[in-house]
């Protein structure tokens, strides 16, 4: 079962917020998909368990309860959340708010930044306070190196590499197979995945597997199987890549 969400598109600043900072939160009980929308102000993304993804154009960014996304207003966006996930967000005033960014970009949600955010929340906080902790966020906020994010090449060449690592993150073929397979040099695959994707072939790979490992970590699956499910020889080897590109281990992620 599967609920699709429509929201409408509004442009930044069109609508302004009662305060500096406003949460949301929510768990949805099945799989969850958001249309096509944007905010009239920024939007900071994140989990407190589970995992969700959020996609402008042909960019797609996996949020963990450790890696956020800066939504700036105005961008349009579409979403999607495993059943089972608790999502957090974090709404900023358009006109009272910096952006720390003018396009999206991943956020890592530190235990101090996960604090402030928390405290905005409680109930009869002082104004003083939360103007206090307000700057606090701010201050914190700021882009992170690691990111699961994959961008899909759109090329008609590249289009038959892309979609069978989607359908199967654990195809084992190389750079090499894939070249001899399309009939043209490695080079020339590897210019093409730089050029349409900005990382190279071996990044791009690594990207979609921990995607799909974090999509079957939140449905429950143990660690062994979706090392196996997602190509790795151990889970010695999946749980090192896993925990570069997620600042997580599977098995802590999968705990939350």
């Amino acid at each position: 079962m599967r609920e699709v969400r429509t929201l409408p598109v509004v442009a930044a600043g069109a609508v302004e917020l009662p305060s500096g900072i406003l949460g949301y939160d929510e768990a949805v009980a099945c799989d969850t998909t958001w249309g096509e929308h944007s905010h009239a102000f920024h939007e900071l993304l994140w989990n407190e368990r589970g995992a969700s993804t959020a996609v402008v154009g042909s960019r797609v960014w996996t949020i963990t309860p450790s890696l956020g996304l800066w939504m700036p207003a105005g961008t349009l966006h579409s979403g999607s959340a495993v059943a089972g996930t608790w999502f957090r967000a974090g709404f900023f005033g358009f006109h009272t708010t910096p952006s720390i960014s003018d396009v999206p970009v991943t956020v890592e949600i530190t235990p101090l930044l996960r604090l402030l955010l928390e405290r905005l929340g409680e109930p009869g906080l002082p104004a003083d306070s939360r103007a206090t902790t307000e700057a606090m966020i701010l201050d914190a906020l700021e882009p992170s190196p690691r990111e699961l994010l994959v961008q899909a090449p759109t090329s008609a060449f590249l289009r038959p590499v892309a979609d069978a690592l989607r359908q199967n993150p654990g195809d084992q073929r190389t750079l090499a197979d894939w070249a001899a397979e399309l009939g043209v040099s490695t080079r020339t695959v590897t210019r093409a995945f730089n050029a349409e994707t900005g990382t190279s072939f071996v990044r791009w790979v690594a990207s979609v597997r921990a995607q799909h490992a974090v999509a079957l970590l939140t449905r429950g699956w143990d660690v062994e199987a979706v090392a196996e499910q997602v190509g790795y020889r151990s889970a010695s080897a999946f749980g090192a890549a896993f925990r570069r590109t997620t600042g997580l281990t599977p098995g802590a992620f999968r705990a939350r």
